[in-house]
């Protein structure tokens, strides 16, 4: 189990929910997500965590757009925190960040490619914070115990693993459920990244494509097979964000589907207890 701002995570505790664009484009498009989200998340019964990019840096094309940076990005996550009162995930993908970024965070994000990189997990760890892991699409579940231990031998010792779907082929993705109990049995929290599993990584001429019609079928799949958490990038019109759009949920049917998935998650755990 762990601890984000008051939240616990883990076996036994609510599902929770991380959620919110890919990438921040303006403060009230941030306040108007995370308010939404975190009265859907609230009514369907799962905590919340609010998730935006400050910058984006692993992107298809130099001239897509990668988000405010790291100083307005904070400011704005900041924003969001204050205002919301939801604790607040962003991406940091140089260790030099990580300080500066944890006096905001309240849980800081590993992204999928930079998942084995040693000293970004060694900074990440030594903030004290909490530690999201994305499994890299390149990566074997039960080799995810690896980057575990470079952020626990570093000090961290709240630290959760999100699957986020693995390479097949050119431009393609697929979820093996399998990694859920895999990563599960390293006794830490594993998220499901419904979203960006079924992104279509560089298939859009120039960015990333994706098939956001099938994120209702994998995220019920992943909470029946047992997950501590669900992870969705939202938006309130996902043909006109700025960042992976084409595997994004607007807000309706994210809520819609947060119901759903309350309701398989109540049976599970009726059917363990």
């Amino acid at each position: 189990m762990i601890n984000m701002a008051g939240i616990e995570v883990g076996a036994g505790r609510p599902l929770l929910l991380i959620a919110g664009p890919c990438v921040l484009d303006s403060l009230d498009t941030a306040l108007e997500i995370g308010e939404f989200m975190a009265r859907a998340a609230e009514s369907a019964g799962f905590s919340y965590c609010f998730k935006a990019s400050y910058d984006k840096a692993n992107r298809t094309s130099i001239g897509s757009y990668r988000g405010p940076g790291l100083e307005k990005g904070l400011e704005m996550l900041q924003e969001v925190k204050v205002r919301l009162g939801v604790p607040v995930l962003s991406d940091v993908h140089d260790p030099l960040q990580a300080k500066e970024a944890a006096q905001v965070l309240d849980c800081i994000q590993i992204p999928a490619f930079l998942c084995r990189q040693t000293d970004l997990l060694v900074a990440a760890a030594r903030t004290g914070l909490p530690v999201n892991i994305k499994k890299g699409q390149f990566m074997a579940p039960w080799d995810m115990k690896y980057a575990l231990s470079k952020v626990k031998e570093a000090g961290g010792r709240q630290v959760m693993l999100t699957e986020r779907g693995a390479c097949f082929g050119y431009n393609n993705l697929v979820v093996d459920m399998r990694s859920l109990p895999i990563m599960r049995s390293f006794d830490v929290p594993v998220v499901f990244d419904a979203t960006h599993s079924v992104q279509l990584p560089g298939g859009g001429q120039g960015c990333s494509a994706g098939q956001r019609e099938f994120v209702p079928v994998l995220a019920r799949a992943a909470v029946a097979a047992g997950v501590d958490g669900v992870f969705m990038e939202v938006y309130p019109d996902p043909d006109k964000a700025l960042c992976d759009g084409p595997n994004s949920l607007a807000l309706e049917d994210a809520a819609r589907l947060l119901r759903h998935l309350s309701r398989i998650w109540q049976v599970c755990r009726d059917e363990t207890n």
